[in-house]
């Protein structure tokens, strides 16, 4: 219900005529049938309301004049309730029309579509225009959104299938508009899949599923589609079918035409959606995407247990809900990687597991196979979750070109064992034994790999050499040549495949060949000097960088150092061409690769979408804050801006962002506010709001931003160091609110940064933050009591045996701590007692162990035990 819709019934209400009601909805809830809308331009909505007198249906549309509501018009209904009442600019931007369904049997409404004329309120929408299921939104087509929106109208046709058509007003009348279908038609395909998945031999589904591709200008999904309908038995409409297969046909004809010529020159695309058939003054063709394509996106809540995961679909509705700990985008092969209890599995679009979660991670799928870790180690998996390595290995890399890089480790004795590489197949067999010292992965049939010191390799996949390289080192292939050096302390030149040297040792390092150039070092200290060579060993790009990056589809970022005398702290980013041509101003804080065309750039306020040219794109958003653009299949556009994500439509519009206000019970919530004085400073912060004492609501604020690091930081002066800060609700019970409150500090140039975690554990009824000692009878050693459990711990508990020996001393009486449910958690920080990579070691105690020593009538106790 909105905010003001009580409003709205009792201004209706009081001007109903004696003895009608008004009518109801019960969709997407029940509630009364009113709306506002300021039709008239006056900045003054309107009020309209549907009600019920003498068994008929009308309408009531109200205006506010001189002081007071007054009928503007009343039209009679059709039909026997109503199903629909809204607003939109549907006939003229600018200006809303009543959108009305008018229920006329129990799975049919009559669409109404009223606007605001010179001789009052009429009915734009023609008599046969009838619904099952409507939406209705602005729709990006060739040109971007127009400011009115197109109506989806989606009709029963029996079996749960229904006729789509997708219409908008044009020259007085509503007309189908094809140019939007590549944006609303993967919504019905993914309507359809679903039903294929639950039907997999019905051809009438199969059927319907390669139209709405059809329509979608996704044409190879939609052939493997249709193909799938006629192999089915008996298939109905087999004409039908043969009708629509010679349709798809004839419009791949053309994409199979740029494909076999690549020669383009100018910027191509065949329909506006997420298989774009796209050929761009690079010669550069974008893969045709799997036919399984998913259009739902990860989109979290925060939440009274944490951060909680789901999927919405491209119109911001949670279509899966968020009951995940963790969730990555879907791949390709319509499966995505989801996570619950900190255990991973793969989930199909309708949220059922294909693989149960129970693994420590999963990787992307790379031709037809994922790595997985449990903790047996590294397996290789199908796509069906089936496991087809006969046995776990410590490292298992992406599959490439047919072949999966995987090492096990040879016993040393005394001394030690050391990695031995060697290549796993598809199916998961040794197909080259673990026997190198280091190997890279293939690449069009080649790899290099280590023989022994001083020798390296260049072999098939059969495992057979075809070249031998006796060099101190020798580097991966790029564009038929290899990096390498004569000694491990020397500089890098380039050999060809058969070993000779076609570029002498000049460098001090070289990175692969990319279409014709290589990124190449030729500073002797410490500070960097890249430049980028030709395969003549030509500089196009004559060295003095920072950093340069290759971005891919013919361009570089050239990195300019922000401080020569401490290049670390980063560079500042110009777009250059293929032939070094520096095409903008050092103007980027950072920059993507491209894809498409387009490449996501920040300028430390805003982030928005280049061009190959380095020129903002037209037709796209900007973004205040740093981070990254995307364009995701299905048209949204993914921001992940100052560590927050959104998705937001072509024209900037917010489809759906990660909520700000965590609902507690009733007055209370929390309030997550952002703090950035400096590029380089970032912290999210919480704040209570609903106590009854506002005194101790800002004391309790006050230290929040405190515990946070909101601190005066200079807004206008290069740090040497980033800082970001963020929180969670951990735990909330009764009267007790636990916040997680975490930062990490990266000091340029330093190996790692530093995370930092502590707890702010709070009465909500008066503000109190309580440590350690409260939740302890007074005069209780619980500090000697707690310091045993922890040393027992830690002498008889495996998962503890990376803890220092002889770190230990015990605990301190305001160890840091915090509580859940059932028990009481003491943790160190990173160094403290462990390695950097033990992070915050956490020792649980369960309450039934202490219960002894527990002030049980305390307040601490009392608080989340009433």
């Amino acid at each position: 219900m909105a905010a003001y819709e009580p409003q709205l019934i009792q201004i209706a209400a009081a001007h109903l005529p004696s003895g009608a009601e008004l009518a109801m909805m019960d969709q997407p809830y029940a509630c009364a049938a009113v709306c506002a809308a300021d039709m008239n331009g006056d900045r003054i909505p309107e009020v309209a309301a549907v009600y019920r007198s003498n068994g008929e249906l009308y309408l009531l549309v109200l205006a506010f004049r001189d002081g007071a509501w007054t009928e503007l018009q009343t039209l009679k209904g059709v039909g026997g309730g109503v199903t629909h009442l809204s607003a939109m600019p549907i006939t003229r931007a600018g200006s809303p029309n009543l959108i009305v369904g008018w229920r006329i049997d129990a799975a049919m409404s009559k669409l109404s579509v009223y606007e605001l004329t010179r001789n009052g309120i009429r009915d734009a929408a023609s008599p046969d225009m009838c619904f099952t299921a409507m939406e209705a939104m602005d729709m990006p087509g060739l040109q971007g959104v127009d400011g009115k929106a197109e109506l989806a109208l989606w009709s029963g046709a029996g079996s749960g299938a229904y006729q789509v058509e997708v219409l908008r007003w044009t020259n007085g009348a509503f007309l189908p508009a094809p140019d939007v279908y590549g944006y609303y038609f993967p919504k019905v395909a993914l309507y359809y899949e679903q039903l294929t998945r639950q039907y997999p031999n019905s051809p009438f589904y199969w059927h319907c599923l390669a139209e709405a591709q059809f329509r979608a200008g996704m044409f190879p999904p939609a052939l493997a589609s249709i193909r799938q309908a006629l192999d089915c038995v008996q298939p109905p409409s087999r004409e039908a079918m043969l009708d629509l297969e010679r349709s798809i046909r004839s419009a791949l004809e053309p994409i199979h035409t740029i494909h076999a010529n690549n020669e383009i020159d100018t910027l191509h695309t065949t329909h506006i959606n997420n298989t774009i058939h796209r050929i761009d003054g690079a010669n550069t063709a974008e893969p045709i995407e799997d036919a399984r394509a998913i259009y739902l996106y990860p989109a979290s809540l925060k939440t009274t247990t944490g951060t909680r995961w789901g999927y919405i679909d491209r119109s911001g509705r949670m279509a899966i809900p968020t009951r995940f700990s963790d969730a990555m985008d879907f791949q390709p092969n319509g499966l995505a990687v989801a996570a619950e209890r900190g255990k991973y599995g793969l989930i199909d679009a309708s949220a059922a597991y294909v693989v149960k979660p129970v693994y420590d991670s999963i990787g992307t799928f790379s031709e037809g196979r994922a790595t997985v870790i449990d903790a047996e180690g590294f397996k290789l998996i199908d796509e069906k979750g089936n496991v087809v390595t006969k046995r776990a290995y410590p490292f298992i890399a992406d599959m490439h070109d047919g072949r999966s890089l995987y090492y096990v480790m040879t016993d040393g004795g005394d001394n030690g064992g050391e990695s031995k590489y060697g290549y796993l197949d598809a199916q998961g067999n040794e197909a080259i034994p673990a026997q190198f010292p280091e190997a890279n992965d293939f690449h069009q049939g080649k790899a290099v790999v280590k023989i022994k010191d001083n020798t390296y390799a260049l072999i098939g996949k059969d495992g057979r050499t075809s070249a031998t390289f006796e060099h101190a080192y020798v580097g991966p292939l790029g564009d038929g040549l290899l990096a390498f050096q004569n000694d491990l302390a020397g500089k890098y030149g380039y050999i060809n495949e058969r070993g000779d040297i076609v570029l002498q040792p000049a460098f001090t390092s070289a990175f692969p060949f990319h279409n014709g150039r290589a990124i190449v070092n030729t500073a002797e200290d410490f500070k960097s000097k890249y430049g980028v060579i030709n395969k003549r060993g030509t500089y196009v790009v004559q060295p003095g960088y920072n950093d340069i990056r290759d971005l891919g589809q013919d361009r570089f970022a050239l990195g300019r150092a922000i401080d020569p005398e401490q290049p670390f702290i980063g560079s500042r980013f110009a777009i250059a061409d293929w032939n070094g041509k520096r095409l903008t101003d050092f103007l980027f804080h950072d920059v993507s690769d491209f894809k498409n065309g387009l490449a996501s750039a920040t300028d430390g306020r805003q982030t928005y979408l280049i061009d190959r040219g380095g020129k903002p794109a037209s037709g796209y958003p900007r973004v205040n804050g740093s981070g990254t653009l995307t364009v995701e299949a299905g048209g949204l556009i993914k921001a992940f801006i100052d560590q927050r994500l959104s998705y937001l439509a072509r024209d900037g519009r917010i489809v759906w962002k990660q909520n700000t206000l965590i609902p507690l019970r009733p007055p209370y919530l929390v309030k997550e506010l952002k703090y950035k004085p400096n590029p380089d400073y970032l912290v999210y912060f919480p704040q209570i709001d609903g106590m009854t004492d506002q005194a101790a609501q800002r004391e309790a604020n006050d230290k929040l931003k405190v515990m946070s690091q909101v601190k005066p930081i200079p807004p206008n002066q290069q740090l040497d160091y980033t800082y970001s800060g963020d929180f969670e609700v951990s735990f909330y019970k009764q009267q007790l609110l636990q916040l997680e409150l975490t930062g990490y500090n990266f000091p340029f140039g330093a190996a790692h940064g530093m995370p930092t975690k502590t707890y702010a554990i709070i009465h909500l009824t008066n503000g109190r933050m309580f440590e350690l000692k409260d939740l302890f009878k007074a005069g209780s050693d619980y500090v000697q009591v707690l310091s045993d459990i922890v040393g027992k711990q830690i002498k008889e508990d495996p998962q503890y045996s990376y803890v220092f020996p002889d770190t230990y001393k015990g605990i301190q009486p305001d160890q840091p701590f915090f509580v859940t449910e059932n028990a009481l958690h003491l943790y160190f920080q990173p160094y403290e007692i462990g390695p950097y990579a033990a992070g915050f070691p956490t020792f649980t105690i369960p309450f039934t162990q202490i219960g002894k020593i527990i002030d049980t009538e305390g307040e601490f106790w009392k608080s989340f035990h009433a």
